[in-house]
């Protein structure tokens, strides 16, 4: 080994393919040497002048510092060249921001992976994490030959959150709109949602993003700095949502954003592909679909009690087709939107809108589509009488039974003991 150190330290040209791999980071997140800050990964971005790849990491805002760019090229290390460090503007007060690091390739250099230095000099490769570099087929791809037409980003998972049987009808529910593929950041969940997430991901609809965010830092469980405390916004929830989108951009035509409980619904069209097409027909140059949030409180049930099912008796989590009481929007507060996106076409995104993008947003009528999100009362007070009925998830009860009932059955959680 001290040979190898050695040869590296005095000939950083001269290198065998294999030069950077011996620390490229395994793990989603990745300390950064000597400084505050973690990295998460890099892809190739052209889309902004002057750059070529863009890092996204989380970074301590009182200690931003000037960083250098090291590239493995194919065979041999590259010059250093300077970083461009962006912080994302919502951070709520919290000291941790999603941040991207951008970064110019040098002339020459097959870049394979990258590693950021404290100092423009060259360092011995073997003390530092390297990232491989994705999406370095995005060039020239055309949208239609993706693999995926539609992922949905479920941002994180944490504490015990155990509601198995709205989170198996939400991916069945998904699977019957068109979806191809969910991403989720897993920092941990309930013991019986971990068995369905593991079933799914065998299956390959779920992919899980290991997100061991609490090992490295004290992620808040809620949104403001001031009020909930802690690190990070709601265990690096903006982070997720960024990666995803560029996790997302080689393979998939379109990317949902929303929360783990929330359904982004067509109202007039039997699928999300039919409800794309009309919108993208009407609204070419349009890259982000705002889809307005309603809420169906869990506290009051549809009386006939129809889909009050023995199977699932014992199954823990809501039953979202016994709810079918919708709210209005409270319009004289602020009222939160989900997207539907094409991550080519963003940059930068928040939670309920996009920071940053090509192409031009579009805010999508109530009647053509809403998200259907059985939660606790938003507007407590409501009457029933002061509530909407809306039954369309029962549109598609008909599939949508039979299939919760064959991934419960699966994950050893169907109540087959029906009296």
């Amino acid at each position: 080994n001290k040979v190898i150190f050695f040869t590296l330290s005095l000939f950083p040209f001269l290198l065998p393919p294999s030069a950077c791999s011996m620390r490229i980071s395994e793990q989603t997140i990745t300390p950064l040497n000597n400084t505050k800050h973690f990295l998460v990964s890099a892809y190739m971005d052209q889309r902004v002048k002057d750059f070529d790849i863009r890092i996204i990491g989380i970074f301590r805002r009182d200690s931003i510092q000037p960083l250098h760019c090291f590239f493995c090229c194919a065979g041999y290390l590259s010059e250093t060249t300077p970083a461009t460090i962006l912080q994302h503007p919502d951070n709520y007060g919290f000291p941790f921001v999603t941040t991207d690091v951008m970064c110019q390739i040098p002339q020459n250099c097959n870049a394979t992976y990258i590693t950021l230095l404290t100092t423009p000099d060259k360092q011995s490769p073997s003390n530092h994490p390297w990232l491989p570099i994705r999406n370095k087929d995005t060039v020239g791809q055309k949208e239609e030959n993706m693999q995926f037409d539609f992922t949905v980003c479920i941002s994180n998972l944490f504490g015990d959150y155990n509601n198995v049987l709205q989170f198996a009808q939400t991916l069945e529910m998904y699977k019957l709109l068109g979806v191809n593929r969910v991403v989720i950041y897993n920092t941990s969940c309930g013991a019986g949602l971990d068995r369905l997430l593991q079933s799914y991901s065998d299956e390959g609809f779920v992919e899980m993003v290991p997100w061991p965010i609490d090992k490295h830092l004290n992620p808040s469980r809620g949104w403001l700095h001031s009020e909930h405390g802690g690190d990070l916004h709601y265990f690096g929830q903006l982070t997720t949502l960024n990666e995803c989108i560029y996790r997302s951009m080689e393979r998939s035509r379109y990317v949902l954003l929303n929360d783990i409980d929330e359904i982004i619904m067509p109202y007039q069209h039997k699928d999300l592909m039919s409800l794309m097409n009309m919108l993208r027909n009407q609204h070419p140059n349009a890259g982000v679909f705002l889809i307005e949030n309603h809420i169906f409180p869990k506290k009051h049930f549809e009386p006939s009690g129809r889909f009050h099912l023995p199977q699932w008796n014992g199954v823990p989590g809501i039953n979202i087709l016994e709810h079918i009481y919708r709210e209005d929007p409270a319009r004289n507060i602020y009222h939160p939107y989900k997207m539907i996106v094409r991550p080519r076409m963003v940059e930068w995104t928040s939670v309920h809108e996009v920071i940053k993008n090509f192409g031009e947003r579009y805010k999508v009528p109530l009647d053509v589509c809403r998200i259907v999100h059985v939660r606790v009362a938003l507007l407590g007070s409501l009457t029933l009488e002061q509530l909407n009925v809306d039954k369309r998830l029962w549109d598609f009860q008909e599939k949508l039974i039979p299939n919760v009932d064959k991934v419960l059955k699966r994950v050893g959680m169907l109540n087959l003991t029906q009296n």
